[in-house]
């Protein structure tokens, strides 16, 4: 959500911001209807004054034995009782109104963002590790998999397309993967484990801008909660409609969870194999801090979540999105892409952004500066994959598979694995 006093003090910068989004000026009815609603609130509060002292001059004119007076006044206050609801009935559709429109905006994206239109226009920033050399032609995740016991029929058969069935060897790397994960955010990074409901309300989220605008990309329960599209939106959501008297150092969470999307906007976009399913697991990196400490945070968590590809030995770039590929809630993001050999291409693996007060404001966070004093300010709010759990295994599939189809495990991976240190097909 956006604050109307920024807008005010500067709508040509937010217009500007806007259009560097590819997005028409809105400054203008933006503005419009602040001033309609800031004019009717000031007519209740007078229409209100006028009817408390009118109502008690009706006593004095009483006790004077002016009657006449007091009817006249008796006549007035009724005449206020009457209209007084209309206008704070507009009051209210004004307000709704005007919410309805800052609710869909996105956030304005951050001076150092690079202009663009879509992922052609991102910006490499890094890389890091080999790619591997190999002697024979690397096979893709979906025909690797299925020998192994990644069992794409079976999930179809239960469940339907984007949902896949784990099966022996291959169920236990996709569990090794994300305790290591877990474990090293936790042991490593100072994050704080949670455990999460992965059910949550409206109001959470649409405090991790998820509502109203992208419903359709998660599911709905028949009872009206959503089943989380990230963990993000529990984690954040935790700190809801707080005060926080200490925010000296960030406040740092992070989850393993299950995961469910819709994919409606993803139509047509890999229905082979394991990388875009409806059901995953990820985990989560979510940071509350300071205003002041978020662009410093925002590298850490993109530090922690590359860690883990750097221990698989993943070779992998960063890229810092362009505005025309940033997600809504962000100011600013990085996306780390893996190597994948059998696709001889670089895919998303994590995305890591800032979000600034976008979301605080929403969800009416907010912290108390060290000072003590009466004043409060938004937290700003940050979220990442640190990492998604089931692109991680397809990563692991394609740059340790053998000529022979087997996969050998990672050395961070062995302890976690019971001794298995290679998948192979069963006999």
């Amino acid at each position: 959500m956006h604050d109307i006093r920024l807008i005010r003090d500067d709508p040509e910068g937010f217009d500007a911001a806007l259009a560097r989004r590819g997005l028409e000026p809105a400054s203008a009815k933006i503005l419009s209807l602040d001033t309609e609603g800031r004019a009717l609130t000031t007519r209740i509060q007078e229409a209100q004054s006028r009817r408390n002292e009118a109502s008690k001059a009706i006593g004095q004119a009483m006790g004077q034995g002016d009657t006449d007076k007091a009817e006249q006044l008796k006549a007035e206050v009724a005449e206020l009782k009457k209209t007084m609801p209309q206008m704070e009935e507009d009051g209210r559709t004004v307000a709704a109104k005007l919410t309805a429109m800052l609710e869909t905006i996105p956030n304005l994206p951050a001076d150092d963002v690079p202009q663009g239109e879509g992922e052609e226009d991102n910006v490499e920033v890094s890389s890091w590790g080999e790619k591997r050399a190999f002697d024979f032609e690397p096979s893709e995740h979906a025909d690797l998999g299925p020998a192994l016991g990644m069992d794409f029929e079976t999930g179809a058969k239960i469940s339907g397309a984007r949902f896949t069935f784990l099966r022996g060897g291959m169920a236990r790397l996709h569990r090794a993967i994300a305790q290591f994960m877990l474990d090293r955010q936790v042991n490593q990074n100072g994050y704080l484990e949670c455990a999460p409901p992965v059910l949550v309300n409206d109001a959470a989220m649409y405090g991790t801008d998820k509502l109203p605008k992208f419903a359709e990309d998660s599911f709905k329960t028949t009872d009206g909660r959503w089943l989380i599209p990230t963990s993000e939106v529990s984690l954040t959501s935790s700190v809801m409609g707080e005060i926080i008297d200490d925010l000296a150092e960030p406040i740092r969470l992070t989850a393993l969870t299950p995961c469910f999307r819709s994919e409606a906007g993803a139509a047509g976009k890999d229905t082979r194999g394991f990388i875009r399913q409806h059901q995953f697991e990820k985990v989560e990196l979510v940071s509350i801090c300071r205003p002041e400490d978020s662009e410093a945070e925002h590298e850490r968590m993109t530090e922690c979540a590359e860690g883990v590809l750097q221990a698989l030995g993943l070779p992998y770039r960063k890229m810092l999105l362009c505005t025309g590929d940033m997600g809504f809630g962000a100011r600013k993001t990085y996306d780390l892409e893996v190597w994948l050999p059998g696709q001889g291409a670089y895919r998303e693996i994590s995305s890591c952004s800032n979000t600034g007060a976008f979301q605080a404001r929403r969800m009416n966070a907010r912290y108390r500066p060290e000072d003590g004093g009466k004043k409060t300010d938004f937290v700003h709010t940050l979220n990442g994959s640190g990492l998604a759990v089931g692109r991680t295994l397809v990563a692991v599939l394609e740059n340790y598979q053998n000529e022979d189809g087997s996969v050998t495990v990672p050395e961070a991976l062995k302890p976690y694995m019971g001794g298995i240190d290679k998948l192979e097909a069963a006999a």
